[in-house]
Parts: structure tokens; sequence; C-alpha cells
């Protein structure tokens, strides 16, 4: 399992997924039609880290965050 949390203005409670990549995550995530916005301009984090692609390999307790754009200076 990972667990998948949303930050800032994203209103989802954090889910637990059966998933082996980000790709996985993504096809559940896009399912919802008010992620599916989200996803379109999200950076996506794996364990804190940044990543650029959905061909990252997943393991049991890894942590994927979505992390919505933000304005501000």
């Amino acid at each position: 399992m990972v667990q998948v949390e949303f930050l800032g203005p994203i209103s989802k409670e954090p889910m637990q997924l059966e998933a082996s990549s980000l790709h996985d995550v993504a096809k559940v995530l896009n399912e919802d039609s008010e992620l599916k916005t989200w996803l379109e301009s999200a950076a996506v984090a794996v364990n804190d880290t940044l990543v650029s692609s959905l061909d990252v390999a997943l393991k049991d307790g890894d942590k994927v965050s979505l992390l919505p754009p933000v304005c501000g200076g």
C-alpha cells in the first residue's frame, strides 16, 4: 500500500492505494473528476522528493504527495 496525500487547496483526505508505479496512482485519481482537474497542474513528490515522470516505481509504505501550484511573491 502507498499513501496518497493532497496538499494545499485540494480538499481530499489522504488515501491508501495498491500501486506499483505512479501510473497506477494516476489511473485511480483520474477517475475522480475533482482530482482530475488538479492532476493536470499539480507537482508530484514521492517520499518528499519531486518527480517528473509517472514511470517512478513505488513500494509498500511509500508516500505520494500532490502539490498544487501556488502564487505568491
